[in-house]
């Protein structure tokens, strides 16, 4: 079949975009879906993202890790499918839709959207990390110098070795300034180092709130690709009102025979 996708790219992040309102791609093909991804034989992408029409909500996102499978909510593809359901049409400036973790309301000005995500009270402190779920699992661990962190070795060890099969994201973290840090992510489903990870930078922000690493409400957070920020309210042992910040743009669109 001949496919019609557009690439989309968030801080780095990129994904395979498909309308699938008509429910024509086959869903249930995991290789094709990886093909899709494969940067050598295919189009290249950290995720493929579906477009689907949803009975309760503007549109329904449906994600794909790069192996192929399924997997749970993606922030920065979030952001991108908005700015892809802006581009088609659905939506305007304000959108309530459907992921895997369930319903999101985002807002979207130009190239930058502001994606809301779930709130969250479980936060789990380890000696040397935090583990929390921003809509997928995230381990957060502060260490010195980033930039120069064996990110790709360390965060396989501990995405397989610490979390096992089902595994967790990695994020390594450095502190900035007051309210700015450095994240570099190793991503499950990709198997490897993103240039960002927009559950990961919002684990990264509240589990820096919640270590007392910051006071801020707003925090911005430094990824390989670009900064995007995250703002939230603290109340009790709850987070609430967090906002996932950043710029989603189209890179090129096309098609492919599959």
């Amino acid at each position: 079949m001949i496919l019609k996708f557009y690439k989309y790219q968030g801080t780095g992040n990129d994904f395979v975009m498909i309308d699938n309102r008509s429910l024509e791609f086959p869903k249930s093909d995991n290789k094709l879906v990886s093909f899709l991804c494969d940067r050598r034989f295919g189009i290249g992408a950290d995720g493929l993202i579906l477009l689907e029409n949803d009975e309760t909500s503007d549109f329904r996102m449906v994600y794909y890790n790069a192996d192929g499978h399924e997997g749970s909510l993606c922030g920065n593809g979030g952001r991108c499918t908005v700015a892809f359901a802006k581009f088609l049409g659905i939506i305007d400036d304000k959108t309530t839709f459907n992921a895997a973790d369930g319903l999101h309301q985002a807002t979207i000005n130009g190239n930058l959207v502001s994606l809301q995500m779930q709130d969250l009270s479980d936060i789990k402190t380890k000696p040397n990390y935090v583990f929390l779920d921003t809509g997928s699992p995230h381990h957060v661990q502060l260490v010195g110098n980033v930039d120069s962190f064996d990110v790709f070795n360390e965060g396989k060890k501990l995405r397989f070795g610490l979390y096992g099969k089902t595994g967790s994201n990695i994020n390594f973290v450095e502190k900035l300034k007051a309210d700015t840090f450095a994240v570099r992510t190793y991503e499950r489903g990709v198997e490897n180092e993103t240039l960002s990870c927009g559950t990961g930078v919002t684990a990264a922000a509240l589990a820096m709130h919640y270590q007392n690493q910051t006071s801020a409400n707003e925090v911005f957070v430094k990824a390989q690709g670009g900064e995007l920020s995250v703002r939230f309210k603290k109340d009790g042992d709850t987070y609430r009102d967090i906002y996932l910040s950043g710029p989603a743009d189209q890179v090129f669109s096309g098609q492919i025979e599959c």
